[in-house]
């Protein structure tokens, strides 16, 4: 993630919408594709407040109406059309706002959400719209359980529970995630290491590349990495592990417990981890920290070893202040390999990045 600021100087955000210090509204330009401040005219449009872009911008309906966004468009609306952003656009079904703390918990998740595609961008990994003509179309759906239980929400009857997950290129989020409370109480529950809003974004959005990267092009490598995805299929998968558990002395091979289960979810797992050392990488790089790499361009031999380092001196920080360590895994050369191989898949995901590949 590289620093932004705003037009008076000062260090903002990638989630602000306003200047602490000097009060400006600010908003992503998509036309110098950074965050800045943003200026109004007289006809209530704004312009970016990069001296050198100057671009005429209109604010996403999302910013303006529900003050869950803050990217700016480049076309200006017609009178009463909605226009959203290149990261609202994805939404199919948003949260039913007229439930208390509804709008609050979708604010969190469209900032994950931003962050997930900007990693994405990052990185090049090819990804579009129905209506851009892509292949494989990515939506979002957000959406709460239909009727609250005394229970724990992750226990309740499968009629009346959202489950998170994937299918087809819709990702669904059950917005609970963005309960912290209700959250650690399934982190807990489930025996993870973490469990974040972000987490589950980088989870679903693998089985999503799975899809666009590998299905029908390169199974058979994919096979050879990760194991036989057909047997057994997903479904009997599914039961032995909610029966038996993650498989004994997991951690040599699996990034997690729940990578165990299948070959499609060791995949998302591993995915997952690549964004996570993508994203924490990046932020190195970019604020001068001591084991800084520009992980874009760099090998993947350089960003495991890089990360292995930051992750050792971010851990020790976390637990100087008594929180749960930032990267609780510990990455084997068999680990190593699957995540390598999403490396190399991205890389030609870069080199084939068209709606039409």
């Amino acid at each position: 993630m590289r620093n932004f600021s705003c037009g008076c100087g000062a260090t903002v955000y990638f989630e602000n919408s306003q200047c602490v210090v000097c009060k400006s509204e600010l908003g992503w330009c998509p036309a110098c594709n950074t965050l800045r401040s943003i200026q109004a005219d007289s006809n209530g449009q704004y312009r970016c407040g990069e001296p050198s872009c100057g671009q005429a911008l209109s604010k996403c309906h999302n910013y303006v109406v529900r003050e869950v966004c803050n990217r700016c468009v480049l076309t200006p609306p017609a009178t009463g059309d909605r226009i959203f952003c290149d990261c609202c656009k994805f939404n199919d079904t948003i949260p039913d706002l007229s439930v208390d703390g509804n709008h609050q918990k979708w604010r969190r998740i469209e900032a994950a959400k931003r962050r997930l595609l900007y990693t994405l961008d990052l990185v090049g990994l090819p990804y579009g719209t129905a209506a851009d003509g892509f292949p494989v179309p990515l939506s979002f759906d957000f959406k709460g359980d239909t009727e609250k239980k005394r229970t724990l929400w992750f226990n309740m009857n499968k009629e009346e529970q959202v489950y998170t997950g994937h299918s087809d290129g819709k990702v669904t989020i059950n917005i609970r995630e963005a309960d912290d409370v209700e959250r650690e109480k399934a982190r807990i529950s489930f025996g993870e290491a973490h469990r974040s809003i972000i987490g589950h974004f980088h989870h679903e959005i693998g089985h999503y590349f799975w899809d666009v990267l590998v299905k029908n092009q390169c199974e058979a490598e994919c096979i050879a990495v990760f194991g036989d995805h057909n047997s057994p299929d997903y479904g009997a998968a599914l039961d032995i592990y909610y029966k038996n558990g993650a498989k004994e002395n997991w951690q040599t091979h699996y990034i997690s417990g729940y990578a165990t289960m299948h070959p499609w979810e060791d995949f998302a797992e591993s995915f997952a981890t690549y964004l996570d050392m993508i994203s924490v990488l990046d932020i190195a790089f970019h604020a001068d920290a001591l084991f800084g790499v520009e992980p874009v361009g760099a090998s993947f031999a350089d960003i495991s070893k890089h990360f292995a380092k930051l992750g050792l001196l971010l851990n020790e920080m976390n637990r100087a202040k008594g929180l749960l360590d930032l990267v609780p895994q510990v990455h084997t050369a068999g680990i190593l390999k699957k995540i390598e191989f999403i490396h190399e898949l991205r890389l030609r995901g870069m080199n084939n990045n068209s709606p039409q590949a």
